[in-house]
């Protein structure tokens, strides 16, 4: 296959313009979105919906996530991601499949039908996580283009795809909430540096390939500025896969925990991966459990999960 979006490949970082659309539909009255949002998240790259959410059904998915982080034993090996420091639980990945709950909101028709809308096609989760910055001890995720590492490590052939977070605490400017460079997912930012074999070992601890230049980053940031969307439990924030975000450490005493569902269209599904011989493994980039969605109706509830 053809590498449309070549990275980690050249000795100096370069800029390329991006060669698929940021939506692969038009905007109707039957969409899932106004014309005000439509037209926001196709020109920014992200889009953040307030309210979404009960505070029953936001409650329900906090204990969820409680319990998933206190009992990782029961949790299939490797899925739990530590902090590289402190040891305590960063990530848990692949949690549409290890929780009813988490998985009924995968599937949720207010996150999914906005994701099939978006990409125009039937979706699947590629990838789903919990994050957790807990208080006084949660690190950074810094800047870096999601599509940049799915492409080199994982495969993904275009920018179909993208991701819905699903805020489980306050996001707030001071706990680590996630920042965005408007606008820069119209540019394909290329990394260098060689990716190793079995990099997501460390890389979801702290990443050091895959990582954008400083200047381009500069760059991106001096024209458009950066973003915060912040909000209460239950705001969703919707972000295209190519977007460059990250996030500062959690100095504060409150804890900051999200969702993460990364919806990718039937059409974009993995290839080979455009770096190392080995992709990675399928509680990253889900290649044999691809289930397409059908979306759900109603509120989240114990008795629905």
């Amino acid at each position: 296959m053809e590498d449309l979006y070549p990275s980690r490949v050249t000795a100096e970082p370069d800029i390329r313009p991006r060669q698929d659309p940021v939506v692969f539909g038009d905007w109707d009255s039957a969409a899932p979105l106004t014309q005000e949002q439509f037209v926001f998240y196709k020109e920014n790259g992200f889009l953040s919906l307030e309210q979404v959410f009960s505070p029953d059904e936001i409650a329900y998915l906090q204990e969820e996530s409680v319990r998933l982080r206190r009992d990782v034993s029961r949790l299939e090996r490797e899925t739990a991601i530590t902090e590289p420091e402190s040891g305590s639980i960063r990530s848990i990945f692949r949690i549409h499949a290890q929780s009813a709950a988490f998985g009924r909101l995968a599937a949720d028709a207010r996150l999914s039908r906005i994701a099939k809308f978006i990409l125009n096609d039937e979706v699947y989760i590629h990838q789903s996580r919990l994050n957790y910055k807990p208080g006084l001890q949660g690190k950074e995720f810094y800047w870096h283009s999601d599509f940049e590492t799915w492409h080199v490590e994982d495969g993904m052939p275009r920018m179909r795809a993208l991701s819905i977070s699903v805020l489980l605490t306050e996001n707030t400017p001071v706990n680590g909430a996630t920042m965005f460079i408007p606008g820069s997912h119209k540019h394909y930012v290329s990394c260098v540096g060689e990716t190793p074999e079995k990099h997501y070992k460390d890389s979801l601890k702290k990443q050091e390939y895959g990582v954008p230049d400083g200047e381009i980053v500069t760059r991106f940031a001096e024209k458009k500025g950066v973003a915060m969307p912040t909000g209460p439990a239950g705001t969703v924030i919707v972000f295209d896969c190519n977007i460059l975000h990250g996030s500062n450490s959690n100095i504060t005493p409150f804890p900051r925990s999200n969702a993460f569902f990364v919806y990718n269209a039937r059409s974009n599904r993995l290839g080979d991966p455009f770096g190392p011989n080995t992709p990675r493994p399928e509680f990253i980039g889900a290649r044999a459990a691809v289930d397409f969605i059908r979306p759900v109706d109603g509120r989240i509830a114990k008795a629905a999960a």
